[in-house]
């Protein structure tokens, strides 16, 4: 398993072990908001993931769709099930799942400092959070899902360089050499 499997997959336990409600829409809030937090900061994602514009906020559209096709990854698939909860269907609209964790034993040597801050400050912020409310909050104005649907329409890529914001350190020149090393990083990982 990389390292980034290992990220991925510890913070889907932690968000499941230490905040409430965790089915797949608050899971996909939880990493995004993890996700753009860290790249406003460093110019880098955690979990290589590419979010788009779904109607109920953004998505992390491969593992969406590997959830879809009840295909999880091999790093995911011994460790979660995502179950269809049908004593919870559709109480506030949306379709309730519950994330299932075979070992609850979270790994958090595999996160930096920062990102482990950031994994217990999304986890506070969002504790106590439903599916609709974490939706709610990823449809701010102008925030990345606002501003791509707003520019591009639904079901679109959204860029990370949308969390960019007057706070960030880094210069654009030096963000996007910093995404091209990351995305070459993961792509090799993958593919060896």
């Amino acid at each position: 398993m990389t390292v980034q499997e290992q990220k991925i997959l510890n913070a889907i336990k932690y968000f499941v072990c230490k905040t409430k409600y965790v089915g797949r829409t608050k899971l996909f809030k939880l990493l995004y908001f993890w996700d753009f937090l860290y790249f406003s900061k460093h110019g880098k994602y955690i979990t290589g993931f590419e979010y788009y514009t779904l109607p109920f906020g953004p998505v992390p559209k491969e593992f969406y769709e590997s959830i879809e096709k009840d295909n999880l990854p091999p790093y995911l698939k011994n460790e979660i099930s995502i179950i269809d909860d049908k004593e919870f269907e559709k109480e506030d609209g949306y379709k309730q799942f519950k994330i299932l964790l075979k070992n609850k034993r979270i790994d958090l040597d595999f996160f930096t400092p920062y990102e482990y801050e950031l994994l217990e400050t999304v986890g506070f912020i969002f504790k106590e959070s439903n599916a609709s409310q974490m939706t709610e909050a990823s449809h701010f104005k102008n925030l990345p899902w606002d501003e791509t649907v707003k520019q591009r329409g639904l079901w679109k890529l959204i860029d990370y360089n949308l969390a960019l914001n007057k706070d960030t350190e880094l210069d654009q020149v030096e963000i996007e050499e910093r995404l091209s090393l990351q995305k070459g990083l993961y792509h090799n990982a993958y593919n060896s």
